[in-house]
């Protein structure tokens, strides 16, 4: 069966062209999200840092019991954006662990070096030189609180020596310090450098006092290594921390290890889901159709004696056989778009340098066994019909399109659409990514309804359109909708392709328009102070209050960004949020509070979002427990509600709240108000120069640098989307090439029977149009109750805004492709002479 498989595919080249491209364009979208999952579980950054140690104890994530199902409680764990830390005490008791050498403290301390401005570094006590361990290659040791230590990339990079004076930027402010010593970096020449404070200088400078960042266990040279690691991994549960061993090091050593890991899994997994589900549409509808296609061969040979299973398992030959031809394709293809994905993650900042795309085997097995086992199954369902008929009317019913569809089509049809219709009222109850993955399930069971209920779609349509087609195309109009209605079933394929094309673009890439413009437009219209004070390397708490004695100025509002973990309905959500002095910042800032009020703001008080105070089931008054950006938990009394949460954070803290919980204990803007009729520019721009890189700028500037912010992180989900719909408009093309070559023998038959080579084309034309603005009718039906709904949802607004460019775009570019995959494939047929057609196979 194998043999006359492959001579089948042999001879029947162009007709398989189009199932190839879509199983390998599967197998490579597959691949490439698969890839990131794999790559994403595969990273573990660089464990350099603590390369000396058996071991390292730190509080890098956050996991929260969830809703018991069935006698298990679900457990989610999230990466804690400010990167735990631990207490300096369990230092002493891992060190008293038996085998243990040393325990050593790491404190890693956001920091800047003038002379080298471009380079990332970070500043750490002394003795967690052991960790690595460094070397001191030059000079001695930093012993006073104004010497340091550098490492040999700094030295090279910016001349510095035993003796040399330089400008640390730390905590807000600059200090000189002088070079004691030079130590290696272990041969590495990328990532992170290193500077060392005396170990009391580094406490000092902390911004989370009496915490380690992480502790290191060095292990006693004739220790038993697997005891110790037991006892020291014990010792850290007992502290609501984790021991890092082996590679899994580097998760505790680089600051973006475990948020790239997250990233990479999350996006990956996520995408991979919903490319599943387009494969599985496309793949799908391009085997059926091209199996429908064939009936007149599959009629004869059930007509000279072959029975169904051999007709059945000669097809499945023929699927297995391309989908291994499309997995030798679209695995390299998936592995090279891997490659450029990370490239384009790695330039936006969204993956770490040392980020690398891991795996291959798994993943490529993984895409071509999904995707072959789509299209054998799609193959084997579309044999069926032909294959279940007796011999000898296999002939009449090739010859004959079939109806509509059965009762078991027309109720699994009318079903989808009932469960996307039931889904419309999930998604306006929930938000965040709850409300959008309930979206997307809408948004896929309208396309699988439309998919079933096609060919009474396509009836009802040729009906509707026929005096249209008839009006505007005379005789070819009524061909046209003669056709239509002959060939509904057949054109289940291009419909499903061009709706599902239309749908997933309208709907995904414009939710993310929503988004930037939602954040972008409360942003603008929440921000009342007229100067914000900004500065590099961030601005001490003393910032504001110094701004506030600047005479012209009536308020001024420190604002530190941060990320808190809080409660949903089905697992915690990691969500933006800020910490403010409430001091007049009913002044600066509105976030159009709904009820209760800033000014109730206080160390034991929250205020929140409405959505995410819905979400949360917080009211007015209730305790509201979360998890501020370290890990820790807090349970906070509800004091204010507001409406502006994509422009401020869904949850606004006071400063003091965050003190000691965030990594640079900075805020990062002064926002400053003053008297109208008042100059007070110079005055500002002088306490700007006090701080390093310090500036005052219009706060129109800060709502063009969050658009460019929001933009950037929306990149990501652009990107992978395009891929996605890329997919499904080649999808779209390819099912209408194949749908026009199949007409050969009918459009030669058509001019055998006198119907001109003109009269031809405006049938097709007509048909197209037909067809086409159906699928589009429909597509853009669903796009506008999919966005509508979960835009609603997600940032309240009740009206989506979707750019008229956007649209025309969109729409304009299906009619093109759509007409393009049709009039020039059967330009090509009607080329050939009809004599010569009326004898060329299906």
């Amino acid at each position: 069966m194998l043999r006359l498989a492959a001579q089948t595919l042999r001879y029947r080249k162009g007709g398989f062209l189009a199932t190839f491209v879509a199983l390998a364009a599967g197998v490579a979208v597959l691949m490439t999200c698969v890839l990131l999952v794999e790559s994403g579980r595969r990273h573990e950054g660089d464990p350099q840092r603590y390369g000396a140690a058996v071991a390292v104890v730190a509080d890098r994530d956050l996991t929260v019991d969830g809703p018991t199902v069935l006698g298990e409680t679900e457990r989610t764990t999230v990466i804690l954006p400010e990167r735990g830390s631990v207490p300096e005490g369990l230092a002493g008791r891992l060190a008293a662990v038996p085998g243990v050498d040393r325990a050593v403290g790491d404190r890693r301390l956001v920091v800047a070096l003038t002379a080298v401005p471009g380079r990332p570094v970070t500043g750490h006590g002394w003795s967690s030189t052991a960790l690595a361990p460094h070397r001191l290659v030059s000079g001695e040791p930093p012993r006073s609180d104004r010497e340091i230590a550098v490492d040999a990339r700094l030295a090279d990079g910016a001349g510095l020596g035993p003796g040399a004076a330089t400008e640390v930027v730390t905590g807000g402010v600059s200090r000189t310090y002088r070079v004691s010593g030079v130590v290696d970096a272990d041969g590495a020449a990328d990532g992170r450098a290193a500077l060392f404070f005396t170990d009391a200088h580094a406490a000092a400078l902390d911004p989370r006092p009496g915490r380690y960042d992480a502790v290191g266990v060095l292990a006693a040279p004739d220790a038993d290594r697997d005891a110790v690691l037991a006892e020291v991994r014990r010792t850290a549960d007992g502290a609501g921390a984790t021991a890092y061993t082996g590679d899994d090091r580097g998760l505790a050593a680089e600051p973006d290890a475990g948020a790239a890991r997250s990233l990479a899994l999350g996006a990956g997994a996520a995408f991979a889901g919903y490319a599943a589900v387009i494969v599985g549409f496309v793949v799908a509808g391009t085997v059926g159709l091209s199996v429908r296609h064939r009936r007149r061969d599959l009629a004869l040979l059930r007509a000279v004696a072959a029975t169904p299973g051999q007709v059945r398992s000669m097809l499945l030959a023929e699927v297995g056989l391309l989908a291994l031809l499309a997995g030798v394709v679209g695995v390299p293809a998936g592995l090279l778009t891997a490659r450029l994905v990370r490239d384009a993650l790695v330039s936006r900042g969204f993956l770490p340098e040392d980020f690398a795309v891991r795996g291959g085997a798994l993943s490529a097995a993984a895409a071509v066994v999904a995707v072959a086992v789509v299209a054998l199954l799609s193959a084997w369902i579309a044999a069926l019909r032909v294959t279940r008929i007796r011999p000898t009317e296999a002939l009449g019913e090739a010859a004959v399109e079939p109806g509509t569809g059965g009762r078991v089509r027309l109720i699994s049809g009318l079903a989808c659409l009932a469960g996307a219709v039931s889904l419309t009222g999930l998604t306006g109850a929930t938000d965040g990514q709850a409300a959008l993955g309930a979206a997307m399930g809408m948004l896929y069971l309208f396309v699988l309804g439309v998919a079933l209920l096609a060919p009474w779609i396509n009836q009802a349509a040729a009906r509707l359109l026929g005096p249209v087609l008839r009006a505007v195309w005379g005789t070819s109009g009524y061909l046209a909708a003669a056709n239509l209605r002959a060939n509904a079933r057949g054109m289940v394929a291009v419909l499903t392709a061009l709706v599902l094309s239309v749908g997933l673009g309208g709907t995904v890439w414009f939710l993310q328009d929503n988004l930037e413009r939602q954040a972008v437009a409360q942003s603008r219209d929440g921000v009342l102070a007229q100067h914000a004070l900004t500065a590099g390397a961030g601005l001490p708490a003393s910032a504001a209050a110094e701004a506030r004695r600047v005479p012209g100025v009536i308020a001024a509002t420190g604002v530190r960004r941060t990320s808190v973990v809080v409660p949903d309905r089905l697992e915690p959500q990691t969500v933006p949020a800020q910490g403010i002095d409430p001091r007049g910042a009913d002044r600066t800032l509105d976030l159009r509070v709904r009820s209760g009020s800033l000014d109730a703001l206080r160390e034991d008080t929250v205020a929140v979002s409405t959505a995410r105070a819905d979400a949360a089931g917080w009211r007015l008054g209730d305790r509201a427990r979360l998890w501020l950006g370290d890990g820790t938990p807090v349970t906070l009394r509800v004091v204010a509600l507001y409406e502006r949460g994509w422009g401020f954070g869904d949850v606004t803290l006071h400063r003091r709240t965050l003190a000691g919980h965030t990594v640079t204990g900075l805020d990062d803007r002064v926002l400053v108000r003053t008297a109208p009729d008042t100059d007070a520019g110079r005055a500002l721009a002088g306490l700007a120069r006090r701080y390093p890189g310090g500036q005052v700028v219009d706060t129109g500037r800060l709502t063009g640098d969050l658009a460019e912010d929001v933009a950037v992180s929306g990149w990501l989900n652009k990107m992978l989307v395009a891929v996605l719909v890329g997919y499904a408009f080649l999808a779209a093309a390819d099912t209408l090439v194949m749908a026009a070559l199949a007409r050969t023998r009918e459009l030669s038959l058509l001019r055998l029977v006198g119907v001109t080579r003109g009269q031809v084309k405006r049938m097709v034309h007509a048909e197209q149009a037909g067809l086409l603005g159906v699928a589009l009718l429909i597509g853009a039906a669903i796009a506008a109750v999919t966005l509508t709904t979960v835009v609603r949802a997600v940032t309240g607004a009740a009206v989506p805004h979707v750019p008229p460019a956007g649209w025309a775009a969109l729409l304009g570019g299906t009619a093109v492709l759509a007409l393009l995959a049709t009039v020039v494939p059967v330009g090509r047929v009607l080329r050939t002479a009809p004599v010569e057609g009326i004898g060329v196979r299906e």
